[in-house]
């Protein structure tokens, strides 16, 4: 049943528009037409994104604010949760926008996963195609005609790791240290994890996974890594 749906709603939307743009390429370059379909992802999620980006400014801004509140009410977690929950909607945060995006990107990665590592390309499954899609002839998985898209690099997770962290330092900023003399607290020590983890583990899973996880997916992170880079800059962030 969940299999069923994911082929309906990610898996074959996604492949058939990867064969569209693969067959009006000129090059037939699977890259290119990776590059082209992670763009067209990226701007239908960029009001989300945009959404998730100013989530992870205003919840820095009010780090303050919600360590009083938790002092405050450490006691009655129930109360806290209202009284924190009144402060997101005070200051207009939505804490769950980050989450959403990120969970509309995972079915994304998985379906392209599936595509390049279990799909068959370049082989075409013409038993997959919508009747206004036509098979290509020729399906180059050369990208720019030396990078396999079926293979691994680890230039790739380099790239990906390099590109999120340059988002991740554009969308959240310096990283602030803790103040000299300032009380330890769980919800302290839980932000500054939390911190650590979006700014320098997640790049360098990039690096890991990319011995295992194809170019094309590799390919996906490193475009849509750069174009949240590029949507960050143009709204003016910097580092």
């Amino acid at each position: 049943m969940i299999s069923a749906i994911f082929h309906a709603l990610i898996y074959d939307p996604l492949y058939n528009a990867l064969i569209f743009l693969v067959d009006v390429i000129p090059t037939h370059d699977v890259g290119l037409a990776v590059i082209a379909l992670t763009i067209v992802v990226r701007i239908a999620l960029a009001p989300l994104s945009k959404r998730a980006s100013e989530a992870q400014r205003k919840m820095k801004a009010i780090a303050p604010q919600m360590e009083a509140v938790k002092q405050k009410y450490k006691d009655n977690r129930e109360e806290q949760g209202k009284a924190i929950f009144a402060l997101y909607r005070e200051n207009g945060v939505h804490p769950f926008a980050s989450v959403l995006l990120l969970l509309l990107q995972l079915p994304i990665l998985i379906a392209l996963y599936w595509v390049f590592a279990l799909g068959g390309l370049p082989s075409v499954d013409t038993g997959l195609l919508y009747s206004f899609v036509g098979s290509p002839t020729i399906v180059s998985m050369q990208f720019l005609g030396f990078l396999d898209m079926s293979g691994h690099s680890i230039v790739l997770g380099a790239l990906a790791a390099a590109t999120q962290f340059l988002y991740t330092r554009l969308s959240m900023g310096p990283r602030e240290k803790a103040p000299a003399g300032a009380p330890a607290s769980f919800s302290a020590d839980l932000s500054r994890s939390f911190d650590l983890q979006a700014r320098y583990v997640l790049p360098a899973t990039f690096i890991l996974i990319s011995f295992v996880v194809p170019n094309a997916a590799m390919l996906y992170l490193v475009t849509s890594n750069t174009f949240m880079v590029l949507q960050e800059l143009v709204s003016g962030r910097r580092f």
